[in-house]
């Protein structure tokens, strides 16, 4: 499954970008995808997972109420919407995807897009 993951850039605290993460996969509902993100000099973290249909998500304590992930499985992509940014927020985000339901360990992903860069400046 080829992951491409866009929509980072720089925003002000207290703004809001939306990722998206495209899969080249017509089976991607099948698929549990979870964002995950990197801040130099830090461990990739997990940010939110969602099951293959939509109907279950996750979000870490950290983003819980700022950020919410949803999918189309229509266009085969799937979004992180990120409002309330805090400049702690600036890292790397990757989007992964697997064959099963999602999980929050970033060992358990087998494909993963290039990341884009989110810039929170305060």
């Amino acid at each position: 499954v080829q992951l491409q993951a866009f929509g980072g850039g720089l925003v002000q605290a207290g703004g809001y970008l939306r990722l998206s993460c495209a899969a080249c996969e017509r089976t991607f509902s099948t698929y549990g995808v979870a964002w995950f993100r990197q801040a130099p000099g830090k461990e990739r973290e997990f940010v939110a997972g969602i099951s293959g249909s939509g109907l279950s998500t996750y979000h870490a304590d950290s983003v819980k109420g700022r950020f919410t992930i949803s999918r189309d499985n229509v266009k085969n992509t799937v979004y992180l919407q990120m409002n309330a940014l805090k400049p702690e927020d600036t890292a790397v985000y990757y989007c992964a995807a697997r064959k099963a339901f999602y999980s929050t360990s970033a060992e358990g992903y087998d494909f993963w897009g290039q990341g884009t860069q989110v810039t929170v400046s305060s």
